[in-house]
Formats: C-alpha cells, sequence, structure tokens
C-alpha cells in the first residue's frame, strides 16, 4: 500500500471508530496519525515496525497498525469494524458536509444505513428535527447526495490517464506489436471523463485473451470489446480498426458526435488511413483533438495560431511549503523548480486566515522573505519571487494590512471560505478583491472541486472585465481536481487582453507535474503564448511586478 493508501485507511479508521462510539482520544490519535502518513516526504514501502515507531507523532499501537497495512493489506481491528458496519454507512461516511457524529446520530436515531434512505429521508423533511441538523443542513446533504449521484462512475482526466497508460502496457504484452492510442474523450482532454477508450490498429485476428488475468472482457461487439480492468475495476472500451479504416474510426470515436456530423456524411470516404483527408474534404486545416468540443466555426478560429506548449513555461507560481501547509521546504521546492528548467518561482503559501493550513502571521511573513534573499543568493540565474495566497474574506477585502501585502511581490488572492453564495454576491466579493491595488492573480475562480463540489455562481462577463481593468490575471489552477477557471472562459479572457497563470497549487514537488494537466485543459481553450502569463522570460516578469507596484 502506498502513504496515501494507508493514510486514507487510518482516515476510514478514525471514522468507523467514532461512528461505534470509540473513546474520542483513540480517534484523535488514528486522525493524527493519517495527518503525519499524508505529510510524510518519503515512501513507507520496505519500512520495519521500528521504522514506523520513530515516524513524530506515531506510537507503539499505530506502528503496528500501519505495519500490518503496510505488508498485509489489512488490520486486525479495522477489519472487525468494518464487518459491523453496514456498507451503506461506509458510503454515507463520504458524503461531503457529513462526518461520522452525524452519520451516527442518523444510523442510531433515524435508522439510515445508505445514502438512498438518506436522500429520501432529506425529501420527507425527516431530518429538520434531528439534534445538529435543521433545514439547511438537510438541504446541503441532499444537494451533496444528488451531485455525487451525478458523477457517479466519472474519473478526473489524471485518474483516467493513468488506467489507459497501464492498460496499453497490459494490451501490448498481450498482443505483441499492436499500435494503440487514446481515443474519445480522453484523446479529447476533457477534464471529467465518463469511459476510457482506446483505438488498436489490427492487421490480424485478434482474440481476447483472459488467461493472462490482465483483462475480463464483458461484451464483444464486432469491432467494439468491453473489457474490465481486473487491477483497476475499471471498464475500458477497446475499438478495433484495420489500417485502410484506422483514420476514420479514429476521427469518429474520438467525437463529439456533434463536431463528428459536420463531417461525416453518406458520401464522405470511410476509408483512409489518416484523419488528414477528412478536414481537406472540407478544405479546413486539421483541428486538434482538444478543440472539437467547440463549434466547427470556433474551433477553425482558435486553431489560428499556436496553442501553448510545455516549452513555453519560464517560471512556475503559486506553490506551498513547509511554511504552512506543504510537505517540502521552500528550498525543496525551488530547487524541483529549477531542475524542471525554469528561470523563476513563485512561493504562495497560505497566508493568516486560512489558520487550519498554517497560515503565515505577520511576524512568520518577515521571517519567510529573509529566508527568500538568503536562498536567492545561493542562486546565479534562477529567482524565488516573494508571493502569497491571499484569503479573500467575506466582504472582498484580503487578510493582510497594506504595509504587510506592499512586501510581496505578487499575491494570489482566492476564496477559502464562506463558499455558499448566490451569483451576485460571489461576483461582487471576486471584484473587490481583483480591485485590490495589490492583487496580481485571482486564484481558482469558481471554487469548484470536479466530481465532488460545484462551482459557485458568478457572472464571468463582469469578472472577466473587472480584471481586464485592472491588468489582474486570471489563474488556471492546474490540479486535476480543480482545473479552474474553466477552459471554456479562455476566448473571452484572451479577447478581453486578460492573462491566464497557469499554477499547480503544488504542496510538494510531485505537485508539480500537475503543471501538465493545465497546460491540456488550457489547450482545450485555444490560449496562446501571449495569453500565458508564466511565459514570459524572468526580466519581463520582474518589470511586469516592479510596473505593479
Amino acid at each position: 500500500m502506498s502513504n496515501k493508501d494507508i493514510s486514507k485507511a487510518l482516515k476510514l479508521l478514525a471514522s468507523l471508530l467514532e461512528l461505534h462510539g470509540e473513546n474520542p482520544f483513540k480517534v484523535k490519535s488514528v486522525q493524527n496519525a493519517a495527518f503525519q502518513i499524508d505529510r510524510l516526504g518519503y515512501a513507507l514501502e520496505g519500512m520495519t515496525e521500528a521504522d514506523i515507531l520513530a515516524i513524530p507523532g506515531i506510537g507503539k499501537g499505530m506502528a503496528q497498525k500501519i505495519h500490518a497495512l503496510l505488508h498485509i493489506g489489512s488490520e486486525a481491528e479495522f477489519d472487525v469494524l468494518l464487518q459491523n458496519t453496514p456498507a451503506g454507512l461506509v458510503e454515507m461516511l463520504r458524503i461531503k458536509g457529513l462526518g461520522a457524529k452525524k452519520v451516527r446520530a442518523l444510523w442510531k436515531e433515524l435508522g439510515i444505513e445508505s445514502p438512498g434512505e438518506l436522500l429520501y429521508a432529506c425529501n420527507e423533511n425527516r431530518l429538520i428535527e434531528l439534534s445538529g441538523f435543521g433545514a439547511k443542513t438537510q438541504e446541503n446533504i441532499r444537494q451533496a447526495i444528488e451531485f455525487s449521484h451525478q458523477n457517479q462512475g466519472k474519473l478526473h482526466y489524471a485518474s483516467a490517464q493513468l488506467i489507459a497508460d497501464q492498460a496499453i502496457q497490459k494490451l501490448q504484452a498481450v498482443f505483441t506489436g499492436i499500435c494503440i492510442e487514446y481515443t474519445g474523450s480522453l484523446r479529447r482532454q476533457c477534464e471529467v471523463i465518463e469511459q476510457i477508450e482506446l483505438l488498436i490498429l489490427h492487421n490480424f485476428e485478434m482474440r481476447p485473451n483472459e488467461e493472462e488475468g490482465v483483462f475480463k472482457i464483458e461484451q464483444q461487439q464486432g469491432p467494439v470489446w468491453q473489457y474490465l480492468d481486473t487491477i483497476s475495476g475499471q471498464k475500458i472500451t477497446l475499438h478495433l480498426a484495420t489500417e485502410i479504416e484506422y483514420g476514420a474510426q479514429l476521427f469518429i470515436t474520438t467525437g463529439p458526435k456533434e463536431f463528428v456530423a459536420s463531417f461525416i456524411k453518406d458520401d464522405r470516404p470511410k476509408e483512409v488511413n489518416s484523419e488528414k483527408p477528412l478536414f481537406e474534404a472540407l478544405q479546413i486545416p486539421y483541428l486538434h483533438p482538444f478543440l472539437r468540443d467547440w463549434p466547427l466555426d470556433e474551433a477553425i478560429r482558435l486553431q489560428s495560431g499556436d496553442c501553448i506548449q510545455w516549452a513555453d513555461f519560464r517560471g512556475v507560481l503559486h506553490c506551498h511549503s513547509t511554511w504552512s501547509d506543504g510537505i517540502h521546504t521552500l528550498e525543496q521546492m525551488a530547487d524541483a523548480v529549477k531542475a524542471m528548467g525554469m528561470a523563476y518561482f513563485g512561493i504562495c503559501d497560505h497566508s493568516k486566515s486560512a489558520g487550519y493550513a498554517g497560515g503565515l502571521s505577520i511576524e512568520r511573513v518577515a521571517q519567510q522573505h529573509a529566508e527568500i534573499d538568503r536562498l536567492n543568493g545561493k542562486y546565479s540565474d534562477f529567482k524565488i519571487y516573494k508571493g502569497i495566497e491571499s484569503d479573500i474574506l467575506g466582504d472582498g477585502s484580503l487578510d493582510y494590512p497594506e504595509e504587510v501585502l506592499k512586501s510581496f511581490d505578487f499575491i494570489v488572492a482566492s476564496v477559502h471560505s464562506a463558499l455558499r453564495m448566490d451569483e451576485k454576491r460571489a461576483t461582487e466579493r471576486l471584484i473587490k478583491a481583483v480591485e485590490n491595488l495589490y492583487t496580481t492573480i485571482l486564484g481558482h475562480p469558481s471554487g469548484r472541486l470536479l466530481l465532488s463540489r460545484p462551482a459557485y455562481p458568478i457572472d464571468y462577463i463582469k469578472l472577466i472585465d473587472a480584471c481586464a481593468a485592472n491588468g489582474v490575471c486570471i489563474e488556471l489552477n492546474a490540479h486535476p481536481y480543480r482545473l479552474d477557471l474553466d477552459w471554456r472562459w479562455i476566448p473571452h479572457c484572451m479577447n478581453k487582453g486578460v492573462k491566464i497563470s497557469i499554477n499547480p497549487d503544488a504542496h510538494r514537488v510531485e505537485g508539480l507535474d500537475d503543471m501538465r494537466y493545465g497546460m491540456l485543459a488550457a489547450q482545450k481553450g485555444g490560449l496562446k503564448k501571449e495569453f500565458l502569463f508564466n511565459a514570459m522570460d524572468k526580466d519581463t516578469f520582474e518589470r511586469f511586478l516592479s510596473s505593479k507596484k
């Protein structure tokens, strides 16, 4: 099991203990252990019980549990609790806004043991009289369940890509010498994937091989196979095509249907070995798969000029370190960014209002700035810039006084609290933050967490216009659970001259890789290099920051 798997298991163990009325101190101990494991900067793999015991905050009993999970994949107390807990209650623990205490109350006082029963109870107004709930909580729970149901079976792009890559490796081992590539929404770089689809080029008779223990065939209809990946449990659709029909099949299966319908007619040739003849027949340039979710005219317009590529990036902004809630030190994060070939790095630890994330007090801001000055003294061709992710308070103000705000080189202003807003309040709150003289970048503007939390409503036209008027960039937060700003608003940003900053929001060195997911999402919006904020070279970036000041 990985560190993440063990941390998740411990979090569930803590919830189960609380669900069954266990001693609060024991629950807190398990929660603390889960937190410590999640923050570790190294892997637990191969560690002995004594090694685990040496981790700060881990006692002997907890070390035994972690060792069992690590080497056996299970733990006695955890297994017993799971056996004694209705499976539906474990599902309820995953519903946003429901902790173990609330689930216990629903279970013991109302006899509710599944999300379906809970949704019915919400619709029957049975929660409003329950202590600790009320009408507002009931409505929030109902919305959370319905949101979860709507997204059931869907995957973040990053998760789908990982499963698809592993499937390709397995297929190539079973069917030697075949050519396989992404198709469907994965090829179009959609942020959420409903079905993993692969296209296989074959010139011979292929038969499913289940003896390898790699796939379990569920359905076979001519050239379309449905497999269940026995490792991930994910269904994968395989499209088979011969060389002569490969181009047409790649085009058709890439989709979406509305886009394909504008090309493929009865009188169009279906036997082409690449996609290009289909575009040539309409006398239009080849359109990248990532632009095909746009209407045809808009896709053609966005295709003119090159979309951003990885080589365009010159700096990484908005990352966290051990100064707030990061896993790696400021120096480790900076060195990792430098190793990527970047010219500059903008640290943005949390601000003082984010007490839950170790936000920086005014005194600690000065201390961090002193460390940045020291580190910059050792670099000759690389620079760390003093940034902060400043919380946007309920009234739209930033959470430091002016004398502190002006000490930063740049500021990412983000909403982290009071997320339940109507469109008017959300828009006014964000615009006030944009109008602050010290705001450089508006961070993850909609607050969405894909497949987990919907965006709060915003008047994007007014917000983007405000950013244009105040010279403020908008972040495309590259974390695969966010990808916020939504790519659909990038053309309007470019039309208004608003730059996009693709930021990883990384809390550990490994999180820097998320930049690539942000790039893929920005390509879907047709983002051009001149509108990529962190495509500026170091000197140009520094001049921009100086002009803002």
